[in-house]
């Protein structure tokens, strides 16, 4: 029988994505109908993990009945409070029991359900839900299902594009438009491809671990030769930001793009991707006589605290009100997840890599249907464009270099024709 000792508490880890408030409000909601008491934590496990218990706040349904549609969280974020570190995870046990709280609803990443299962495992009397969220979509939600916030993110991040494509166009100039995206190219390329943009670039292209400048660069250079080619001098990459770990650092020339640390070595999660690869492209045209004019754009910030569109506000809602009725029921802890078409718990052990103690990185699948329609409808060099002897003297023209020179330069980025199943002549 449930009774009002009942408690849950609540807390946001990570970065801020749009829909935190709709998980938080349906939880709240439902847990106050049954009669439980809720607990929201400020700043993730942070003032726990000091041993702090102050800093929480009791939410009731009218605190939270109408905060779905917007953006942010009310209970805000945050990343730190490491409980892998047994005497952290022991301090915010004990704060948790010291506030009566049986039940906890953690909201976040891989970084934080990999906190909740810990916290899970070692508190034997804690019942622990998960509920992820990322705008990079990088989960592994079963059968591809996009983790909440990634939709928002997109729609935003599209409209913003579309702009750019615009001002390009009005303007003559190229626009490198880097997004989130610590690991996988999801969010870029769901951007680039509803957006129409001329390129997008992620890092799943790229098979090697490291990757020069002039790799990276390359596939970029090739659609500014191919859209001058066609008398255009305008174009919008979309480029996903986990590519900056890829650079080899020792082929970046222009030291001014670079940070370093105390130790001379180079801050890869520092280092600006966009004036890195604008540098690089602005250099290896000019020595050609080519002038095209680049700017760069970082879209991130502008996604993460957006209200949400209804896509996430219904799906949070789900999420929340089914993280609480796993409490209720006492489903075994785990990740709240939609499976074909139900929302299911899954156990911890199913969805964390047991050697990593993370979630394994869900990356682009580059032989999917999606990615081929995606690379289909960019303007990039193909071989196709290097056979033609029409074209062939066009783009040779456009990039400053004989015929030869052209194929030598290009023929490793232009070998592409498998990305689009199979060979449809262009008008």
């Amino acid at each position: 029988m449930e009774t009002q000792q009942q408690t849950v508490a609540i807390f946001v880890g990570g970065g801020p994505a749009p829909g935190i408030n709709g998980v938080i409000a349906a939880a709240t909601i439902e847990a106050r109908n049954r009669g439980w008491r809720v607990l929201g934590l400020y700043d993730g496990l942070s003032w726990l993990a000091e041993g702090i218990t102050t800093q929480t706040r009791s939410l009731r349904i009218r605190d939270v009945s109408r905060i779905h549609g917007t953006g942010g969280s009310i209970l805000r974020v945050s990343r730190r409070g490491n409980v892998h570190e047994p005497e952290i995870r022991k301090r915010v046990l004990e704060g948790l029991g010291r506030l009566g709280v049986n039940a906890l609803i953690s909201i976040g990443g891989d970084g934080t359900a990999s906190a909740a299962a810990a916290l899970a495992r070692e508190g034997t009397r804690l019942r622990v839900i998960h509920v992820p969220k990322t705008i990079d979509n990088d989960l592994p939600i079963p059968g591809g299902f996009s983790t909440f916030g990634f939709q928002t993110a997109r729609h935003i991040g599209v409209e913003l594009v579309q702009h750019l494509m615009e001002d390009a166009k009005t303007t003559g100039r190229w626009y490198l438009v880097i997004t989130m995206g610590r690991d996988a190219g999801h969010l870029a390329m769901g951007i680039g491809k509803a957006a129409g943009a001329t390129m997008t670039l992620i890092p799943e292209e790229f098979s090697s671990d490291r990757v020069s400048i002039d790799e990276l660069a390359l596939p970029i250079e090739g659609s500014i030769i191919r859209r001058l080619s066609e008398g255009r001098r305008d174009g919008v990459v979309v480029i996903a930001e986990g590519l900056a770990r890829k650079i080899d650092t020792s082929t970046i020339v222009d030291e001014a793009c670079i940070e370093r640390d105390n130790q001379g070595q180079v801050r890869l999660s520092d280092l600006p991707l966009g004036n890195v690869l604008r540098s690089h492209l602005n250099k290896t045209l000019e020595a050609r006589g080519i002038d095209v004019n680049v700017t760069t754009k970082v879209i991130g910030y502008e996604l993460r605290c957006a209200p949400p569109i209804p896509f996430d506000t219904e799906y949070t809602r789900e999420l929340g009100f089914a993280a609480m009725r796993a409490l209720r029921k006492e489903t075994a802890n785990g990740v709240v997840c939609r499976v074909d078409g139900r929302i299911q718990v899954l156990p911890f052990e199913e969805m964390i890599d047991a050697e990593t103690g993370r979630m394994p990185v869900r990356m682009v699948d580059t032989k999917s249907e999606s990615f081929m329609v995606a690379a289909r409808y960019q303007i990039r060099l193909r071989k196709s464009d290097l056979d033609d002897p029409e074209r062939r003297a066009r783009l040779a023209l456009a990039s400053g270099l004989d015929e030869a020179g052209l194929i030598q330069r290009f023929q490793s980025i232009a070998v592409k024709d498998h990305w689009f199943g199979e060979e449809v002549p262009e008008e």
